[in-house]
């Protein structure tokens, strides 16, 4: 890909690039916690965003993108928002300009093997990479926290999702062999081992259906766990999110709860201990306690949460018959997208012919399945 987009911009622009490579994530355990301020456990893995990229000396942005054969420009004087991938470029912009960074114009190829939609945070991608190269050419000497910041809000104002943090912030502190367990309160985190990947992959099989309901449904969950919040501070005073609860506590004042607002919030307290959990067992390299925990999840995430879909049952089913998985779940928003397993290297042939035969059996369809390491985070190359 390297090679590729150099190719491409010397024929474009006539110019010597610098190069940025720039990670999907996975997120081995931690789902809709982390609008609960409470804890992920994601790393960056090896499908990416490469950007070739050179200062241009006008005020001008030209971006060419390889997965589309399109050339899109805009004019540093008038950054809003558009229409397309070019929203979370100009998002980046706009969030440095707003900031007091002197942006100049720069001309840019990108391409990539991040599966759009897919779960992986393809758009983290672009805006980190995007970012990095920006601070790299231009000396803004920005942290890696205040880079996943500005892509975190350049989502926010250009393409208008009101994402949490993680992706931003897996795909600009990933290490490569390391999962990252991020409180999503004080943005603290810390670096544990994964040390099985020689001896096991993480396989991410798509259930190739689109996230129809997970903006609208997302927004209500939300809404319920705040709904529950409201109603335990008469309980526990001082309590300002479901991080600030134990399951247990929550199950204490079940009566009190509408019933779905009582099943959201015993599944974030619940998961969020999963999350601690398996960062314990990870220092132990007890990989199978860590898969038991996974499985638990997506049962959460299927009977508390409601945010898996029959397709996503049926491929977290699947995987608990086979004996080469250590763990699955379903990962993301929900309603669609990926499942996450983990799968002994010397057998991840026979599980990928095992779920796309039985998955076209039952719903007539070849899902796609990557296999991914988990390696660093957005770099110069």
């Amino acid at each position: 890909m390297i090679a590729q987009v150099k190719e491409r911009f010397h024929e474009l622009f006539g110019n010597e690039p610098v190069i940025v490579s720039s990670p999907g994530r996975i997120n081995l355990i931690g789902e809709h916690t982390d609008y609960n301020e409470g804890f992920v456990l994601p790393a960056a893995i090896d499908k990416k965003i490469i950007y070739a990229i050179a200062l241009n000396g006008t005020d001008t942005c030209n971006a060419y993108a390889l997965f589309n054969n399109e050339q899109r420009s805009f004019s540093l004087k008038d950054v809003k928002p558009s229409d397309g991938w070019i929203n979370y470029l100009m998002g980046v912009v706009y969030q440095l300009q707003q900031r007091g960074f002197e942006v100049k114009g720069f001309d840019c190829v990108i391409t990539g093997d991040i599966p759009i939609g897919a779960g992986m945070s393809s758009s983290a991608a672009v805006e980190g990479g995007l970012v990095v190269a920006l601070d790299h050419l231009l000396g803004f000497g920005l942290c890696r926290m205040d880079m996943a910041k500005i892509g975190q809000l350049a989502e926010h104002t250009f393409p208008g999702v009101k994402c949490g943090i993680m992706d931003q912030f897996a795909n600009l502190h990933g290490k490569k062999d390391q999962v990252m367990l991020l409180d999503c309160r004080s943005l603290e985190y810390q670096y544990f081992p994964f040390e099985f990947s020689r001896d096991y992959k993480i396989v991410l099989c798509n259930s190739m259906v689109h996230h129809s309901l997970a903006s609208s449904e997302y927004n209500v969950r939300r809404a319920q766990c705040e709904e529950g919040v409201e109603v335990l501070k008469a309980y526990f005073p001082g309590i300002k999110s479901l991080r600030d609860l134990t399951a247990a506590q929550v199950e204490q004042h079940r009566d009190k709860l509408p019933a779905k607002v009582y099943d959201r919030c015993l599944y974030v307290t619940q998961e969020n201990e999963r999350v601690g959990k398996a960062c314990a067992h990870l220092q132990k390299n007890e990989l199978d306690e860590v898969g038991k925990l996974m499985y638990a999840s997506h049962e959460g995430l299927s009977k508390l949460y409601e945010v898996s879909c029959p397709e996503l049952d049926f491929l977290a089913d699947l995987a608990k018959e086979r004996t080469e998985v250590a763990g699955a779940r379903m990962m993301g928003g929900g309603f669609g997208g990926c499942t996450i397993n983990l799968v002994k290297t010397d057998q991840v042939d026979g599980f990928i012919s095992f779920i796309q035969s039985r998955y076209k059996e039952k719903f007539g369809k070849i899902p796609e399945v990557y296999v991914t390491a988990i390696e660093d985070g957005t770099k110069m190359n």
